[in-house]
């Protein structure tokens, strides 16, 4: 069996995207709704079942209203 070379970091993301999120005060069902999505779009993100590319990111950023710099620069220092 192959272990995914990424696993490290994709934990790291789905856990950051869940910690902006809360720290922002904002429950799923208010994000899928800034987002014009269901719900389960951000679970299943947040729990991997799914994964985001680079402009989805941006876009539950602004949503949250975190600059894609603190993103980064969070990430980096999380998938260190």
């Amino acid at each position: 069996m192959v272990r995914d070379p990424y696993s490290h970091e994709q934990t790291k993301l789905q856990e950051l995207l869940r910690t902006i999120r809360l720290e922002a005060g904002v429950k799923q069902e208010e994000l899928a709704k800034r987002l014009a999505m269901p719900q389960s779009f951000i679970s299943k993100y947040e729990s991997g079942e799914r994964r985001l590319d680079f402009v989805e990111v941006r876009r539950v950023c602004a949503a949250l209203k975190v600059s894609m710099v603190d993103f980064v620069r969070r990430f980096e220092e999380a998938a260190e």
